[in-house]
């Protein structure tokens, strides 16, 4: 992806005499303090291989094959290892939320999952490190590149006019993508720019484009074929949209430059994206929150809500008791949490808050932060669809700032870092 990549192989001498000619493991990458096992590159290569062939998707030799998937177990590892020095930690109870989200979207509970999976050969205990592994990186990514990432309002006006002259279209895009490195010399630069041309030599002479992408992108879609999905104008990065709008479908571009490398691009499809008016509930409610910790357990915080709650029904005044007793920052206010929108709050506290009628309090009821009673004191319908135009166009944007500037930040992650690959004739 960033630098040619070999493969280091070190043997690890046998100890005992029934195995004195056998292989026990071998390392073949050495990452900063780390390293990565063949046992562990045997593993993901039998994964990926397995994900390709069922995409229809034809291997590419397996030197390149093998270089490609420890490529991005690398950079992985960079990845979690900044982490950990960030203390950056996706605890089982985040990890769970992630995975009851996955249940839910397939009809499951939680509990259902391992046998689900299992039914598809999947090992849920492996799922469940690779998608914690996953949330670390993702995290990471939002910290160290996208909390940078500033977004104008010129840029969400110039967006939502782009929108309004048309500009609505979504493009089904796949791209190869030859990285460049920081600050690199003329002599690189005419590098990767001859591999990209020998690149786009094949795709012209009738390769097929995701086999090539699997062979040859250094794109963090390669290995999925080069398949970024549906984008529209404004998500495509600015290097690439006048080219890609250009394109018909099933056509590929020239060779394209932005500060991070060449990409070559192929256009799968288009369609319309249609926007309606958004009207949504919003609900006005206050609440007390009692939280536990080693002095107060769940059985006295729920009594003492339960208490608190017979005391409003008996007329004392709710906004009082909050400012009283409520361990929320907005007990100050009376427990008032004012108009909300859907996701505002969590599954749990939103599925009470949608149970009650305008003046009515929940029963004590507990979620992540501790027991609350709630008091719901109106509803109304408010359309949000400018407001959520501009968000959706802010994040848009974000997006697409994020995804040129991902590939810098990565190749600087691995510029940094000391990486071994020991084969004749080849360098890290």
């Amino acid at each position: 992806m960033f630098k040619h990549m070999v493969l280091l192989l070190l043997l690890t001498a046998a100890t005992a005499p029934a195995v004195a000619d056998q292989l026990l493991d071998r390392t073949v990458a050495i990452v900063n303090d780390d390293v990565i096992l063949q046992s562990e590159l045997d593993a993901e290569l039998r994964q990926i291989s397995a994900q390709l062939q069922k995409r229809g998707v034809a291997l590419p030799p397996q030197n390149i094959f093998v270089q490609q998937v420890l490529q991005r177990m690398v950079i992985n590892k960079l990845q979690l290892q900044r982490a950990e020095l960030g203390g950056i930690v996706i605890s089982d109870d985040m990890l769970n939320q992630y995975l009851s989200r996955i249940a839910q979207q397939n009809g499951l509970t939680l509990a259902d999952l391992p046998a689900f999976m299992a039914r598809d050969g999947v090992n849920y205990a492996d799922y469940r490190e690779d998608l914690r592994k996953q949330a670390i990186i993702d995290t990471l990514q939002r910290i160290d590149v996208m909390q940078h990432i500033s977004v104008s309002d010129r840029e969400i006006d110039s967006y939502l006019a782009a929108q309004d002259d048309g500009g609505n279209r979504e493009y089904h895009l796949a791209q190869i993508f030859v990285a460049l490195p920081n600050n690199p010399s003329p002599e690189e630069i005419a590098s990767k720019q001859q591999r990209a041309e020998q690149i786009l030599g094949i795709l012209r002479d009738g390769g097929d484009f995701a086999e090539t992408a699997v062979a040859y992108s250094d794109g963090q879609q390669a290995l999925q074929g080069g398949d970024l999905g549906w984008r529209t104008q404004a998500q495509i990065p600015s290097a690439l949209a006048p080219a890609v709008v250009a394109l018909k479908t099933n056509g590929i571009s020239d060779i394209l430059r932005s500060p991070s490398g060449f990409y070559i691009v192929k256009l799968l499809g288009t369609r319309s994206a249609g926007e309606q008016a958004i009207v949504i509930t919003q609900p006005h409610a206050r609440h007390i929150l009692i939280k536990t910790n080693t002095l107060v357990t769940d059985a006295q915080a729920r009594a003492k809500l339960a208490a608190l709650r017979q005391q409003i029904l008996d007329g004392a005044d709710f906004a009082e008791l909050a400012r009283e007793n409520s361990d929320d920052p907005v007990a100050a206010q009376g427990g008032d949490l004012g108009w909300s929108n859907p996701g505002d709050y969590v599954p749990e506290f939103e599925q009470v808050l949608k149970e009650l009628q305008p003046g009515e309090i929940s029963q004590p009821f507990k979620t992540q932060f501790g027991w609350h009673i709630v008091q719901l004191l109106e509803r109304r319908e408010q359309d949000m669809t400018e407001t959520v135009r501009r968000n959706r166009a802010a994040r848009t944007i974000q997006q697409r700032k994020f995804e040129e500037q991902l590939p810098i930040w990565m190749q600087k992650l691995w510029d940094e870092a000391y990486l071994e690959f020991q084969l004749p004739g080849m360098h890290a």
